[in-house]
């Protein structure tokens, strides 16, 4: 069979699935339809899988296997756990990491990086006092390479979900320390590149590419600054000082701007042109808004609409092109996961386990109250008419 054909296949399966953080447009837009809308602790539950220990990474879905990691912590070790598709059965786990278990902050977890598939491969990280590390495994469970970028320190402890670009494995660690950005080649975790990060300043982004302005950009925010690079080389294009200390949401991309919400000790809202080159603090900010949206959770973008879920319970929704805000209410108690939009509908999931799906629209709508009757600080995966939801100790796949 020809080798374009089969790629082709392979990226087609890719586009099905949600192989990484926030999914394949790494942005929470969720691909196909058939979603679920009305769920409980029993209704529309395909499958429900304990997991052994703990943790706040997400899961991810790849053809026929879903991907996430935990910590057992009374053996203080770190674990990937491989579950069937269809069925939810264990098909392997692997220890990855024994090491004594780091501080951190009470939202953060000893596995909150979530794991990232090209289709062959899965990469993870975990802290490894006092180093961070980077593991690759063969979709069947063999351990393949393992590399440390360097030291990294943060008294909140340990997150970067690796970030996946054509031949690269890209991870963050952005601490207080020397900072970096470091890029490994992904099938042997030899270092093809290194961003010497400014201002070395705590933050848990993980850096997302898209194509905007005619090039490929890998933004973050993080480190008193928000930037774009070329993922391909780790070269910088273009810097907005602040607006903020610490970051821990991703950005997104819609209607030819960059969005992001933060963060630390202020919260922003911000819009972006993604043609600048240099320093475009005062040239290339499109709207901003201080004193609104969140710090955790990470915003989505749907149609002429933008949408963010503040930690303290609150979503609101934005006109993308100007800053307008439409409307703003209360929807929970407090969110640490992250929305995603599909099929015209955004679906908010908080601490408590409760999703609220409310219509992708400037006119406030809520469409449903989905209580999962478990904790649930992570943000999930949507793939093949399916969602797939970390709680506090069990994996569901929610489906018709």
């Amino acid at each position: 069979m020809p080798r374009a054909f089969l790629l082709l296949a392979a990226v087609a399966s890719l586009a099905a699935d949600w192989p990484s953080w926030r999914g394949p447009t790494r942005d929470g837009r969720a691909p196909g339809t058939g979603y679920p809308l009305n769920w409980s602790a029993t209704e529309n539950v395909t499958w429900k899988t304990p997991l052994p220990g703990s943790g706040h990474s997400s899961p991810i879905v790849v053809g026929n296997r879903v991907f996430v990691t935990g910590c057992v912590e009374k053996d203080k070790a770190r674990v990937l756990y491989c579950l069937d598709k269809a069925t939810g059965e264990v098909k392997w786990e692997r220890v990855v990491l024994v090491s004594p278990l780091e501080g951190k902050h009470a939202l953060n977890s000893f596995a909150s990086s979530t794991p990232a598939c090209d289709g062959e491969r899965v990469y993870v990280s975990f802290f490894d006092k006092p180093r961070a590390r980077v593991y690759c495994y063969s979709v069947a469970g063999e351990k393949l390479w393992e590399k440390s970028p360097g030291e990294f320190h943060s008294k909140h402890g340990f997150c970067s979900s690796p970030l996946l670009h054509k031949d690269l494995a890209i991870v963050n660690c952005d601490q207080d320390a020397v900072a970096y950005v470091v890029a490994f080649d992904k099938r042997t975790g030899e270092e093809k590149w290194r961003i010497d990060r400014p201002n070395q300043t705590r933050s848990y982004c993980p850096p997302v590419v898209f194509e905007a302005a005619g090039r490929k950009q890998m933004v973050m925010t993080g480190s008193k600054c928000v930037c774009g690079y070329d993922p391909d080389t780790g070269k910088q294009l273009w810097i907005v000082d602040g607006p903020t200390e610490q970051f821990v949401s991703s950005m997104v991309h819609a209607n030819d701007l960059f969005f992001l919400t933060a963060g630390f000790p202020e919260y922003w809202v911000m819009a972006i042109k993604p043609d600048g080159l240099g320093n475009v603090t005062k040239s290339h900010i499109a709207w901003s808004k201080k004193n609104e949206g969140g710090y955790v959770p990470s915003p989505v973008a749907d149609g002429n609409w933008f949408f963010t879920a503040a930690d303290n319970g609150i979503a609101t929704c934005w006109d993308a092109k100007t800053g307008a805000l439409k409307w703003k209410e209360r929807i929970g108690r407090h969110f640490s996961g992250s929305a995603v939009a599909a099929e015209g509908r955004i679906y908010f999931i908080d601490d408590d386990g409760v999703t609220t799906v409310v219509k992708a629209s400037d006119t406030f709508e809520i469409l449903a109250k989905n209580p999962l009757g478990e904790k649930c600080y992570t943000s999930p995966a949507f793939a093949d008419g399916a969602i797939y939801v970390r709680g506090e100790k069990h994996l569901y796949k929610i489906g018709k």
